[in-house]
């Protein structure tokens, strides 16, 4: 494996468990479609999310193709993989392993910045479909990291939590098209303070995380004495912390390689859509995100079926920023009592082993990232 490069290691972070929690289960399911974190300045956002994609597990690629097209994927290849590599046979294929990108998109961020353009008068001369690869081509299979999003123009953030939700990115100019993978982690982060992003800008992002200052002063020392650390030789901090950062990303490989086969059941599924209705969740995404973070989730503990508290995890990171709002905003008391609402909820639909079973490709209790591997048994 190459040599990561030297950032805060991701289980160095103290506290904000909910916020890197968030931040995993896209690592391990990038269909689940990002993170929104909310918070003051100071509490660790960017600092997590540039922690995680040092975390994350090389991956392999085609090795000249400009849009980390995934050699065992044919059928997601873009179209430049598509014309040179269509009908070949895997192992003919040159292939090479590369880090997860972290893209930063700066808030002045133009379209064609971000979905690439079309060489139109070269197309129209020479016949040849050129294409100048974007943001988003970039951070395909990596992480694509927005500061400030609420600051961002409302038609750039529409172009990219589309491309998150479909994982496709398609430009069209003059009758000609260019298409690429655009699977990746979309984390925002803002400062209430400062603005919100539109209703329905919010509901796009599948999981939202509110972080604050922590308040426990031993804590506080344990952050300045990391900090400080870290400071004076950063390479020794990250030498000090690398079996935790190995082991994490070990775990995330792991549930990656699961987390198609956990399984769920048809009351599962009633579950879930009735605790949506009765929370007066308007559409259907919620449900679908909750699903998706609750298998996301049992495969992060080493299982193949999710569990009610899998649900009640993924309700805790899929609601708040879709209730917040209207007449429906006394409805987030409700998640200080969501294990119980779910216990209660499940006693009314039945036994949880009951239905038949499920784990198509449609795309969880609380843990710290950095804790352990439990194995449970299958």
């Amino acid at each position: 494996m190459s040599k990561r490069p030297s950032v805060y290691p991701f289980t160095a972070i103290v506290g904000q468990d909910l916020m890197r929690l968030a931040l995993v289960l896209n690592a391990i399911d990038m269909r689940i479609g990002g993170v929104l974190v909310r918070g003051e300045r100071g509490t660790g956002k960017s600092t997590a999310a540039r922690a995680l994609a040092a975390l994350l597990p090389e991956m392999e690629v085609i090795q000249d193709s400009p849009f980390n097209d995934d050699p065992a994927r044919p059928d997601t290849w873009s179209d430049f993989a598509q014309a040179r590599y269509a009908g070949i046979p895997r192992e003919q294929i040159p292939t090479t392993k590369r880090r997860a990108a972290f893209i930063d998109l700066p808030v002045s961020a133009t379209e064609d910045r971000v979905v690439g353009t079309l060489d139109i008068e070269r197309a129209i001369q020479k016949g040849e479909k050129h294409f100048e690869p974007g943001v988003l081509a970039a951070a395909n299979r990596g992480i694509l990291y927005i500061d400030e999003v609420n600051l961002l123009d409302d038609h750039i953030v529409d172009l990219l939590l589309d491309s998150a939700a479909m994982g496709v990115n398609i430009v069209e100019r003059e009758g000609i098209s260019f298409s690429h993978p655009a699977r990746f982690i979309l984390v925002g982060t803002m400062n209430p303070e400062e603005g919100d992003l539109r209703p329905q800008l919010l509901d796009r992002f599948a999981l939202s995380v509110d972080v604050s200052g922590i308040r426990s002063a031993q804590d506080r020392v344990e952050i300045l004495q990391r900090h400080v650390a870290y400071e004076l030789d950063s390479e020794a901090f990250r030498e000090e912390w690398q079996p935790n950062e190995q082991a994490l990303s070990q775990r995330i490989a792991d549930a990656r390689a699961i987390v198609d086969s956990v399984k769920y059941t048809t009351n599962d599924l009633r579950l879930i859509a009735e605790l949506m209705s009765d929370m007066q969740v308007d559409g259907h995404r919620a449900d679908l995100v909750v699903l998706k973070t609750a298998r996301a989730h049992a495969a992060y503990q080493g299982r193949t079926r999710i569990t009610d508290a899998d649900i009640a995890l993924a309700i805790r990171l899929a609601i708040p920023h879709r209730l917040k709002r209207g007449p429906f905003a006394d409805a987030t008391a409700n998640l200080d009592k969501l294990d119980s609402i779910v216990d209660k909820k499940r006693e009314e639909i039945g036994d949880d082993g009951a239905g038949e079973e499920g784990a198509d490709s449609g795309e969880a209790n609380e843990q710290s990232p950095s804790t352990s591997k439990k194995k449970v048994t299958r």
